[in-house]
């Protein structure tokens, strides 16, 4: 039997060697690749939409924003089909499947 890699970019297409930061245009190509607008993508990561907004402009009060590792990682996680994960368990959705909200999320 061959032996799996250790390096996940083998493997999976969306891994990829970092070369740096999410910058905008990539954080915005994300959100339109998972079909979602300013609004949902702000509620599926758990921010704002002005934040959405920032990130995709790359600026705020003109000031440099970088996206963080936890939003890059969440969106990666969506991207994946991860809708939650309580650190032990990730709850995966079907695709084309919208997760209904649980207990604990934040409201619209």
């Amino acid at each position: 039997m061959p032996k799996k890699s250790a390096d996940p970019t083998d493997e999976d297409p969306n891994v990829a060697e970092a070369d740096g930061p999410m910058t905008p245009e990539r954080f915005r190509a994300w959100r339109k690749r998972q079909g979602l607008k300013q609004k949902e993508a702000a509620d599926r990561l758990g921010l704002k939409k002005r934040m959405i907004q920032y990130y995709e402009k790359g600026r705020r009060d003109g000031k440099d924003v970088t996206i963080s590792k936890t939003v890059r990682l969440a969106c990666y996680a969506l991207a994946s089909g991860v809708v939650d994960y309580d650190g032990e368990t990730a709850r995966v959705a079907p695709p084309g499947f919208d997760a209904p909200p649980q207990p604990g999320d934040p409201t619209p």
